[in-house]
This record gives C-alpha cells, structure tokens and sequence, in this order.
C-alpha cells in the first residue's frame, strides 16, 4: 500500500530521515514517536507524496512516487486521508461546507444523508451549520478526520492530532480511529503521547515506530 525503500530526505542542511524502510500494510495501526524536530512530519508528507524522497524510493499504491505527475498525485491522495496538526478551515463557511470540500475540489456529488450521518459519527451532527471560529479543539480536530475520510480512504494519516486536546477528548478521537482501522483502514498516527499509545494498545495490535537517530525503528515493549 505505501512502501518506503531505504528512504533518505535532505532539507539542504543535512539529511533528516536517512535509509528508512517500511512498509504500511492494508488494514495496519501503526503509531510515529520521536522528539520535535525528528521528522515525523516530514516522513508524513512523503507518505502522501507532499515531498519527494532525495533518496531511495517512496511507492504509493504500487507507483513510484517521484514519476507521479501532479493529476496523478491528486488521484492518488483521494486514497490517503490526512488529518494535520494545525486543521485549517475556511472560517466564512459552515462546518458541513468546510467537511465536504474534498468532494467540491473532486467534483463528486455529495449525499446530504451521508454527510449527516458522518458528522454524527463524530459527534458533531448539531453543529453542521456552526463556523469554524465558534468550535472548540476537540470539535476542529473531529471535524478534520470527518473531512480526511469523507471520500472514503484507504489511508488515514494523522499528525499529533490530540497534541492540543484534554484526555478525554484525545481519547474520542482515538476511539474513531479505532473504529475506522476496524473497518479496515490503514491509520498511521505520529504522536508524543505514551498514554494514547498505551490506550491504543490494549485495543488493537498496533505497531509503534520511533525515529531515532535519522532512522524510522520498531519501539520496543516497554513505553
């Protein structure tokens, strides 16, 4: 689904990520610690093809992504959903408008029943016509995983996307990320909570991964 083949990025000023191999199968739940400035964002971006690897190979649904072009790229991220650390939302617009402008940019034809019963999922079904500015962190950070999977992916990434939410909020989220890797998505989380990750694993069979000195590597047991 997503492989990384002894994948290298340089920024200009030394490498960041060196000789990462990897690879996220279908249906996996795999969590990305590591300190600030690691590169968990940046191995993120690659993963969806935002940046390209300086070196090795980064391969996307079966397809090197450095040979994609730019309509390829954007067929390619209907398959990958990404919640981002800082969601950005058009605040003129309700928060049911913000959700489905995936669909709008696609062109796809939205389903009003689809999208109420998404936004209940989330939790967020009375608050369809509510602007961005009115809603809390916990409600901008659900709305953002409503928006990354309402064109339905086979991916989900998310960057520290209880970074700024109280336990109880990040465990909400954590429970819709549960509920869609039991659906079968693959979710790759980068994160600086040992306690969601706990959480997490007495759930599921999550893999948990650490960047460590350039390189992407399995954690150990103990976290």
């Amino acid at each position: 689904m997503i492989l990384f083949e002894n994948v290298g990025y340089n920024y200009g000023g030394g490498e960041l990520l060196s000789d990462v191999a990897l690879r996220l199968a279908p249906g996996s739940f795999h969590f990305l610690t590591g300190p600030s400035g690691a590169g968990k964002t940046t191995f993120l971006k690659l993963a969806y093809a935002e940046l390209r690897p300086t070196a090795g190979q980064v391969t996307l649904f079966g397809r090197d992504a450095r040979r994609l072009t730019r309509d390829d790229v954007a067929l390619t991220r209907r398959r990958i959903g990404v919640v981002h650390q800082d969601c950005q939302f058009l605040d003129h617009l309700p928060l049911a408008t913000n959700v489905t402008l995936p669909l709008t940019v696609c062109g796809k034809p939205g389903n009003a029943q689809d999208l109420t019963s998404l936004l209940d999922w989330v939790g967020l079904g009375k608050l369809a016509d509510a602007l961005p500015p009115s809603l809390s962190g916990g409600e901008r950070q659900r709305a953002a995983l409503a928006r990354a999977v309402i064109m339905d992916p086979d991916v989900i990434l998310a960057d520290e996307p209880t970074g700024n939410l109280d336990w109880e909020m990040s465990l909400r989220l954590l429970t819709l990320l549960v509920e869609l890797n039991r659906m079968g998505k693959t979710i790759l989380v980068a994160t600086h909570d040992m306690n969601l990750i706990r959480q997490a694993k007495s759930q599921l069979a999550a893999r948990v991964l650490r960047i460590a000195n350039r390189r992407v590597q399995l954690a150990g047991a103990d976290l």
